[in-house]
């Protein structure tokens, strides 16, 4: 079956007209050109803020009039990840979508599921002439996934609505009431180069899962940078000197691939020592990473190396940085509390570069995190640099919104909804800051491996999700 003739047609009509325009993060002018433009041909009242937020605003539906005012909420900018086989650029060409059974992929790519979806569904409910709706502000931030920009660059007064529905979570039977807060942490050092002295590897790691730092974070899923990690560090009694390390790329995107080149003195020694070390990690992420392959092979090079000691320090800090969940939340039963994602190490031409995404839903955490990392990293003479701090969302489970869509779920589908905080970042915490008083809510349909070329959406949960949110939209409560 193609695309185009699932239901519901609007919402997939939409999303492939998303999907052909490019939209990576900082490189939204021409979605925002594009959703500019979607909002001037239906004659609605259309702004773009700043820096490339776009707000289109529809009145309420008769007989809506006195209902509360609503901002429907998605971000435009998507992750750009492929498998390294793929030949794609995610700058001037459209995502290619096809259908495998119950799910929509994309061919050796990221599908944009994350917040595209969402961002279909809010088109869907401008352009119709047939859905009760409140009087309604379509808010489509930039740059959510990389830095939150567009929603930090939102003024006090800019919104008029009074209820954010944001469409931005991952689960259909969840509603999502609080998030983590972020802190970008990195690391870097220049380091004079030298000859190599001895036999040069190439080490390489690839066809891990991936997935999503927060959401994937508590899964156990193996990190290309600290597989290497435990590799590089096993060759410090064989005086290695780095030559270049490239692993992972996206802050928020649990790495998959890595790869270093190095010289080691006593060849023989290192190569049984690390084919041990081989065979042991593919034993340990057996049922977890099936398709895990790790190669090493001596290879020829010409390129200058770090010396002994300073290859040392950054071995030592790749190993010494904290990966994965560091506190489970003490009053969320199952809630990730705490977690960092090492998530770009790069060294070239002796310049090292190590990328990390700190994420906590407690504020004290979230630092507490970061200073340990600085700690580990400048320890080994890597300045560190913190950046795109932005808060976390921290719940109001008595808002009227959420009891309203609770009865809702219930009503529609025979069961009662998970009401949860969740370990990704959202933009509502940072929305909430400028609008206190705003009750706040994401939910969204079902999507896999968001942050990874195994993306996937749920075809009858879109459904689902379509039917959930026109009933939502009938029963928004009444101005007070």
């Amino acid at each position: 079956m193609e695309y185009s003739q699932l239901e519901p047609k609007v919402i997939w009509k939409n999303f492939a007209a998303l999907n052909s325009v490019p939209r990576p993060s900082k490189k939204e002018e021409k979605v925002i050109q594009f959703i500019k433009e979607f909002g001037e041909k239906l004659g609605l009242p259309t702004t773009v803020d700043e820096v490339g937020n776009v707000i289109i605003t529809k009145p309420a539906t008769q007989g809506m009039e006195n209902r509360t005012p609503i901002i429907m909420q998605s971000h435009l900018d998507m992750v750009c990840q492929k498998n390294n086989d793929v030949d794609f650029d995610f700058e001037t060409q459209g995502i290619q979508m096809y259908v495998d059974g119950d799910w929509v992929r994309a061919k050796g790519t990221t599908l944009g599921a994350d917040n595209g979806l969402g961002v279909a569904t809010i088109m869907s409910i401008l352009e119709s002439n047939d859905i009760a709706h409140p009087e309604l502000e379509a808010l489509f931030t930039i740059d959510e996934e990389t830095g939150m920009t567009g929603a930090l660059a939102l003024k006090p007064g800019q919104l008029k609505g009074e209820i954010l529905l944001n469409l931005d979570t991952e689960e259909d039977d969840e509603i999502d009431i609080g998030c983590a807060g972020g802190v970008d942490v990195t690391a870097s050092a220049k380091f004079d180069l030298e000859d190599a002295k001895d036999e040069t590897f190439k080490i390489e790691i690839k066809g891990l899962q991936g997935g999503h730092s927060g959401m994937d974070i508590h899964k156990g899923l193996g990190n290309s940078n600290k597989l290497l990690g435990r590799f590089l560090f096993l060759g410090l009694d064989n005086q290695i000197q780095l030559i270049s390390i490239d692993g992972g790329s996206l802050r928020n995107a649990i790495p998959r691939e890595a790869k270093a080149i190095i010289s080691v003195n006593n060849s023989e020694d290192f190569s049984s020592k690390i084919e041990q070390l081989k065979s042991d990690i593919l034993e340990e992420f057996a049922s977890l990473e099936k398709d895990l392959v790790i190669n090493i092979e001596k290879i020829d090079s010409s390129e200058k190396a770090i010396s002994v000691e300073n290859s040392k320090k950054i071995v030592f800090a790749i190993n010494a940085a904290h990966n994965g969940v560091y506190r489970m939340s003490p009053d969320v039963e199952g809630l990730v509390e705490a977690s960092n994602n090492v998530a770009r190490v790069e060294l070239k031409n002796g310049e090292v570069k190590i990328l990390n995404l700190t994420r906590s839903s407690v504020e004290s955490t979230k630092w507490e995190v970061a200073n340990q990392l600085k700690s580990a990293f400048e320890s080994n003479s890597l300045k560190t640099e913190f950046g795109g701090s932005y808060p976390g969302w921290k719940p109001k489970p008595e808002a009227e919104i959420i009891k309203v869509m609770t009865e809702l779920y219930e009503n529609n589908f025979g069961e009662k909804p998970l009401v949860v905080a969740c370990h990704a970042g959202l933009e509502c915490g940072i929305i909430g800051a400028n609008y206190p008083k705003m009750e706040m809510v994401s939910f969204g349909p079902t999507i896999k491996g968001a942050h990874s070329p195994d993306e996937r959406a749920n075809i009858p949960s879109v459904q689902k999700f379509w039917t959930y949110t026109q009933d939502i939209l009938r029963n928004i409560p009444i101005k007070n």
